[in-house]
């Protein structure tokens, strides 16, 4: 065992930071550019100054591991089907009111951190629970991204696959390195007004559609996006039909769509759940914008999770929320009907995980 695997380093020099003129210093991992004096942390919480230098707080420690199906992401064009090793830090630099995980991404007790475990031990542990990837979720993977990028280079050296699932905020040099090591990512697109992200989650929208395009066009990661829809807030028809244009203009058609329901949590307690029909007209919105792969989650949906093949219009695969029903396609994306390929990335299909979510304890040895 490398003798990295015995020592957890909880206080993890930092990457993407400057001194200022003023004395204090810069990070520059997103755009929020926090300026700090010593002892200070950005937004994000887990970025601190420690004297002279930045520091990342939470490397080597998780808010917890859990084996989790692909689709759960979300990823439906990503090893369908498949296991993956999920886990996650604590904070976020992003203030959404209505967060999902908001226990995980809004905590400030770093004593929850109770599981530690080094890059290597987490490749170890994914293969071994036979995971054909690991994911970064949970809270948004950007704020530890040195952490997140050793576990990807561990992973690969094992033959694991590496997931980020992000809100992609963040700047062009550390986005370059994060994503580059990342074979799949599925990046929330919270709305698309810069009025919506500025008031609801005190960030701005064009870093984030920067980001979607770095990907895509720059790098050879997996994209995926998902859109939490907020009845009253970013769920009209106006603006999910610029949000999909701009998809199909910039992004392509081939890019997969998952439009989500809300239910109320965090600071949004007085919004209703998103309906079911809200779902279905953002998905035909969609469709007719040109996206080929819109689905719908967080509802039993069988039109919402079935993927059709863009040749001969056969179901290849259908899904009832995170459970894969049917499975007609060959170990390379090929459609078994017509043998057209699907966009994505496949592998051999050996029945599906299923829904099941499996909490894992990773010892140090």
């Amino acid at each position: 065992m490398n003798a990295r695997d015995d020592m957890i380093e909880t206080t993890h020099p930092a990457q993407w930071w400057h001194r200022l003129d003023d004395g204090r210093i810069q990070c520059d991992l997103c755009p929020r550019d926090c300026k700090l004096h010593d002892g200070q942390r950005g937004l994000c919480f887990v970025r601190a100054r420690e004297g002279d230098a930045m520091v990342l707080t939470t490397y080597g420690r998780s808010s917890g591991f859990c084996i989790d199906p692909i689709e759960k992401k979300p990823l439906n064009h990503f090893l369908p089907g498949s296991s993956v090793f999920s886990f996650g830090t604590a904070g976020c630099n992003l203030a959404c009111k209505f967060c999902q995980n908001w226990d995980i991404s809004k905590s400030r007790e770093m004593d929850r951190l109770m599981d530690q475990a080094s890059p290597e031990r987490i490749a170890q542990v994914a293969r071994q629970s036979g995971c054909a990837s690991v994911a970064f979720t949970y809270n948004d993977p950007v704020i530890f991204a040195e952490y997140a990028m050793d576990t990807a280079d561990a992973c690969h050296a094992l033959g694991v696959k590496t997931v980020a699932v992000t809100a992609g905020y963040i700047h062009a040099q550390p986005r370059r390195a994060f994503f580059d090591k990342m074979d799949a990512a599925n990046v929330d697109l919270k709305g698309f007004t810069d009025e919506f992200y500025f008031r609801q989650t005190g960030a701005h929208l064009a870093p984030v559609l920067d980001t979607l395009q770095h990907i895509v066009h720059e790098t050879g990661c997996w994209l995926e996006i998902t859109t939490l829809l907020i009845p009253g807030h970013n769920d009209s028809d106006a603006e999910l039909a610029a949000m999909t244009r701009w998809i199909a203009d910039h992004l392509g058609r081939d890019v997969p769509l998952h439009f989500t329901a809300f239910h109320p949590d965090y600071k949004m307690t007085d919004v209703q759940r998103t309906p079911a029909a809200t779902l279905t007209r953002a998905r035909r919105i969609a469709l007719d914008a040109g996206l080929r792969y819109v689905y719908t989650g967080n509802v039993h949906d069988a039109e919402g999770g079935t993927t059709l093949c863009p040749s001969c219009g056969e179901p290849v695969i259908e899904r009832d929320w995170h459970r894969i029903l049917r499975y007609d396609l060959d170990d390379a994306g090929r459609c078994v009907h017509c043998a057209t390929a699907l966009p994505g990335r496949y592998g051999r299909f050996e029945g599906a995980f299923g829904r099941r979510r499996i909490p894992v304890r990773v010892a140090m040895a």
